[in-house]
């Protein structure tokens, strides 16, 4: 069984395989670095629907098929599924999965959802009460605005520490039971919450850039490693605002990331051709670039060990118009190449 590394590191000594993995983007998104990486684009923005919360549900519904499609797994073997969004009462999930007969957990951890549902799944599959289960979450840029800030019609003006919400979805499917070449799920470390008194809900780099910060120390005071150990550590979606104060927080606790710190938000667009001001960011930043860019080379190969460090804002509008400062919570998962 597995085993708690110092406060908040867990290691997997079940071999939790990551047997499939799909991707789905935005017309937008299919415009960036990683365009050519998903497994199918969205040109229509309503993809079909006639909202933006349904356009939401097609992508994670389409996200979720494709990986099942790509393992060939059947629904019907998967024992649970983990999955979340950004809107109220993670509705994106529920109507995504209706139809699928699979038991449900729905989770919400903001923009750290994807690292959240994969740790969750891991230490399910780890305790042997199930065998495969399947890790999906999403958002959309049109339905996150309407959301937290104004809906597009008012024309709102973005401030430069803003960023971009992207539309897409990414699905994984674990798997305790999986005998071929995957790779693997070897710890994970549960964040803390960290609210620094941040309110400005345009500024989210900022918010979330203390959690990060935390939840990495954290897992290298655990387990003792060396950055170096690590081909590349993925944040969630702090952009350009909150990378940076990233390497200002950890420097001052002696841990430097410059050197092989990749931030999700700031790879999924191209910021010179792309109008995303501070990068990308939401549910669907971290899930589709992990589906889409991270796991691939895994699996390839070009990378050997990874940490991924998705990062979550956690207001409501609620929250925010009451003048509440911004929580936040960012989750670690630890993967390698078998």
């Amino acid at each position: 069984m597995g085993k708690r590394i110092g406060r908040y590191t867990v290691s997997f000594s079940q071999k939790i395989k990551v047997v499939s993995f799909a991707s789905v983007g935005g017309k937008k998104e299919a415009e960036g670095p990683l365009g050519q990486e998903f497994d199918k684009i969205f040109y229509d923005p309503m993809a079909g629907q006639k909202t933006w919360e349904q356009a939401e549900s097609a992508f994670q519904r389409e996200a979720v098929s494709i990986a099942l499609s790509k393992g060939n797994i059947r629904a019907e073997d998967l024992d649970f599924a983990f999955a979340g969004d950004l809107l109220n009462q993670c509705i994106s999930s529920s109507f995504a999965l209706e139809s699928f007969p699979f038991p449900y957990l729905g989770q919400y951890g903001a923009c750290s959802t994807m690292a959240q549902c994969l740790l969750m799944g891991a230490i399910t599959l780890e305790s042997t009460v199930g065998r495969n289960c399947l890790c999906v979450t999403s958002s959309n840029f049109c339905s996150a605005e309407r959301q937290y800030r104004f809906p597009l019609l008012y024309g709102g003006q973005r401030t430069p520490t803003a960023q971009w919400t992207v539309s897409g979805a990414g699905s994984v499917v674990l798997s305790s039971e999986f005998t071929g070449k995957a790779p693997v799920v070897t710890a994970a470390t549960v964040g803390r919450i960290v609210d620094l008194g941040v309110t400005d809900a345009n500024n989210m780099g900022a918010a979330m850039a203390p959690a990060a910060a935390q939840t990495i120390k954290d897992f290298f005071d655990d387990t003792k490693e060396s950055v170096d150990s690590f081909d590349a550590v993925f944040t969630g979606d702090l952009g350009q605002v909150g990378s940076q104060l990233l390497y200002e927080l950890l420097e001052k606790e002696g841990l430097s990331l410059r050197n092989n710190h990749i931030d999700c938000g700031l790879l999924i667009y191209d910021s010179k051709k792309q109008d995303v001001h501070a990068g990308g960011s939401g549910c669907g930043c971290a899930a589709t670039v992990l589906c889409s860019h991270i796991l691939p080379r895994l699996k390839s190969g070009v990378y050997n060990r990874v940490l991924f460090v998705a990062t979550g804002a956690l207001l409501s509008p609620t929250s925010g118009m009451q003048g509440n400062s911004i929580p936040s919570v960012a989750h670690l998962v630890e993967l390698c190449a078998e």
